[in-house]
């Protein structure tokens, strides 16, 4: 197949981009070209801004295209200008949405695709949905050929996963782990989570390209572990070789006492808090076969030891660090003062 991804080499696409240019696809990649050290040979870059809708148009010519997918698409307005690009150019439009997308809390903690969108704590969210709409309405008025995929939380090497972390990422909770000190873990740390290796999900995402089950459909692709947040604080702590000092501290007051940049409301109040076992009966039923494999302990094994030969993505962060410690003081304290 012909196919143009736009981004390719994220969290979850660049695993894509591996997979489909191994079995001799005829892949594209349009993006800026700040990583394009890292895409295989045989793929073809199209290095542009998007936004350039003249200067696409210019370099792609009048390419047909078995499937487009977007990676990089956040707002109403962005998939407007993609249905502008690629109406009449591409047999099918893959859109990555999000499964943070579905209603806060659900009706039923088993997410099918019919669950209800709707969430209330995180724009990001709301502006997915709004994505949603605005392509199924296109696809029932004008038949635009759209597939929708919802992603949870989904991985890879260049990264641990963990649910309360700074904006430069999750080194800063490993620093604290290997230090001794206390991580911050949201809740009681039973709720349900679901992780999902990079590459299983590109397995599932391949196999909805070209299938003519698809089309005007929604799709969530993850594994079918679940496991509670304690558990993976210690499988992070059992990787790095200590014992993880798991402190827990009620969501709503994280997303109370965190500085608003860090958005603990969406991404907590409004996902991570939330106990959701994804049902992904739909995505099997038209990709036979497909089975994530990769089980966490597993995946973060890859993780750490990936992290540790790069010294370059051990971020420290000092204003995150400083805030843990405050907010636990804070939490001690009231104990003190309440317990007399």
């Amino acid at each position: 197949m012909k196919i143009l991804l736009i981004g390719g080499t994220g969290t979850i696409s660049s695993a894509i981009t591996r997979q489909l240019a191994a079995s001799g696809h005829d892949l594209w990649l349009l993006n800026r070209g700040n990583r394009r050290n890292e895409v295989p040979a045989s793929v073809r870059q199209v290095i542009c801004d998007i936004d350039d809708e003249a200067e696409v148009l210019r370099q792609i010519g009048d390419t047909q295209f078995d499937a487009v997918g977007e990676f990089i698409g956040f707002l109403p307005s962005q998939v407007e200008r993609d249905i502008r690009l690629f109406r009449g150019r591409t047999r099918q439009y893959v859109y990555i949405s999000s499964a943070s997308a579905y209603n806060k809390p659900a009706a039923n903690h088993i997410i099918t695709e019919g669950t209800t969108l709707a969430n209330p704590h995180w724009e990001y969210s709301r502006n997915k949905i709004a994505c949603e709409e605005l392509l199924m309405r296109e696809w029932r008025d004008n038949g635009f050929p759209v597939t929708i995929v919802r992603p949870s939380h989904t991985y890879c090497e260049r990264a641990v996963p963990v649910s309360v972390h700074g904006l430069k990422g999750s080194w800063q909770v490993l620093k604290r782990m290997m230090e001794g000190k206390p991580v911050i873990v949201n809740g009681d740390g039973s709720s349900l989570w679901t992780l999902t290796w990079n590459e299983d999900f590109a397995k599932g995402y391949i196999g909805l390209l070209g299938n003519p089950k698809a089309i005007g459909e929604a799709f969530q692709i993850m594994g079918d572990e679940q496991l509670t947040w304690d558990q993976i604080y210690q499988c992070v702590g059992n990787t790095l070789g200590v014992t993880p000092h798991i402190y827990h501290i009620a969501s709503d007051f994280l997303a109370a006492t965190s500085p608003k940049a860090w958005d603990f409301e969406g991404n907590l109040l409004g996902d991570k808090s939330l106990t959701v076992v994804f049902d992904c009966t739909k995505l099997k039923r038209a990709v036979p076969g497909f089975q994530a494999t990769v089980r966490f302990d597993e995946g973060v094994r890859r993780c750490v030891a990936y992290l540790k030969e790069h010294p370059e993505l051990q971020e420290e962060d000092p204003e995150f660090d400083a805030w843990c410690d405050r907010v636990i003081a804070t939490q001690e304290q009231a104990k003190q003062s309440l317990n007399g």
